[in-house]
């Protein structure tokens, strides 16, 4: 009995111990105690006296259960004095946490208040959730020099100090948007739009990730939020609404286009790509996308993430140096964009040659049939290395 007991206890200490070496990180972008705009240094100011007072109670609660047991133990002895049937000790234990939880209550209410504003927002973006990636779409808004709408996907880019409305939904299932360096979660639903702001204090990059079960790669949907200078996001916007520039003739990312035509084109849309006739080149993703979208690939270069923000489209030192740059080199680095020495291009291959294998989308293959021939994410489309040689030359054009 003493050896199992032994054991017990050390079982209990081992995870405890795991559990708090756990939360110990020097690198932890998705920290919720670490504030980087106003809205999230309200919850972080709620959040930081509730865990001093929930600590303390916890710390009596469990001192007090712990001496019970010591003192307490059978040891053959008469039962001790019971409280049960004091009324003033019974009335003090319910209105002492009865009275915490009322304070707590009231700040926490005007807390919800003040982050659901919305009529003192500057810059509008809607945010769309689908399995496993979010598509955010700038409409037309003059006094940021969007005189077209922009749509991106993976990375959310945004000026700093600037209280940015996000307007969320879904196309499929229920998602839920959450960076928590900027404010708290919010879920995308289908059929319906909730609203979220943002705003950032300096420039820089911060991570995020879906916080609603949402099929086989719900941890594999991720975001970031990209915070800009005014004078570098205009200089973004500018690039973004850049007129679409053909490859070479003759050249590798020339055959790249074709291939792109050939295969890619039927679910992703590059703004201005032409077919060989002069026509436009409209993707139809209503056709093979269970979800009827696909993600935007008109300037891919100028992000730093594919694949629902899962990979980077740059090497590991290079997205170093840009997550680590401070923040008058920040926004350089960030438009400089991808070129072919930073392309992570390992990854990028890996998910050309067999997108299913590295990123699970759909249980069971032979099942494609029950969706009328629709993926629920990208298919492996069985291209030959040479053709992956060709479209990787031709997305690193798209930028």
């Amino acid at each position: 009995m003493m050896k199992s007991r032994r054991l017990a206890l050390r079982a209990l200490a081992a995870t405890g111990a795991a559990a708090f070496l756990g939360s110990c990180a020097t690198n932890a972008p998705q920290d919720t105690w670490q504030p980087k705009g106003p809205n999230a240094k309200m919850i972080d100011d709620l959040q930081q006296p509730v865990f001093a007072v929930a600590g303390i109670i916890g710390i009596i609660v469990a001192a007090a259960v712990g001496f019970a047991i010591w003192r307490y133990k059978d040891r053959g002895q008469p039962i001790p004095e019971q409280t049960h049937g004091k009324p003033a000790l019974e009335i003090t234990l319910t209105v002492i946490p009865a009275l915490i939880l009322a304070v707590v209550g009231v700040f926490t209410f005007r807390v919800i208040f003040d982050l659901a504003r919305t009529d003192d927002t500057q810059l509008v973006i809607n945010v769309t959730g689908q399995q496993w990636w979010w598509e955010y779409d700038y409409p037309v808004q003059n006094e940021w020099g969007i005189t077209q709408p922009i749509i991106s996907s993976g990375q959310l880019v945004m000026p700093v100090g600037t209280k940015v409305l996000l307007r969320e939904t879904s196309r499929d299932v229920i998602h839920s948007y959450w960076i928590p360096a900027l404010n708290g979660k919010r879920d995308a639903v289908p059929g319906r739009v909730h609203t979220l702001r943002l705003e950032a204090d300096a420039p820089g990059i911060y991570a995020g990730q879906c916080t609603e079960f949402c099929g086989l790669s719900h941890a594999n949907m991720r975001m970031e939020a990209v915070a800009l200078s005014n004078e570098d996001f205009a200089k973004w916007v500018a690039g973004q609404q850049a007129a679409y520039q053909p490859p070479a003739e003759g050249t590798l990312a020339k055959e790249g286009e074709s291939v792109f035509l050939n295969q890619c084109v039927r679910c992703h849309q590059v703004e201005g790509l032409k077919r060989a006739d002069g026509t436009l080149a409209i993707a139809a993703p209503d056709e093979n996308v269970w979800s009827g979208a696909a993600p935007n690939l008109t300037k891919l270069m100028s992000r730093n993430t594919f694949a629902g923000a899962m990979f980077n489209l740059l090497r590991d030192a290079c997205r170093d140096d840009v997550w680590r740059a401070d923040s008058a080199e920040f926004g350089a680095k960030y438009l400089a964009g991808v070129d072919e020495t930073c392309l992570n291009v390992n990854d990028l291959r890996a998910w050309l040659r067999n997108a299913p294998e590295v990123k699970p989308m759909y249980a069971n293959p032979a099942l494609l049939a029950d969706t009328n021939g629709k993926y629920r994410g990208m298919p492996n489309l069985g291209l030959s290395e040479s053709d992956i040689d060709k479209l990787v030359a031709y997305l690193l054009t798209l930028k």
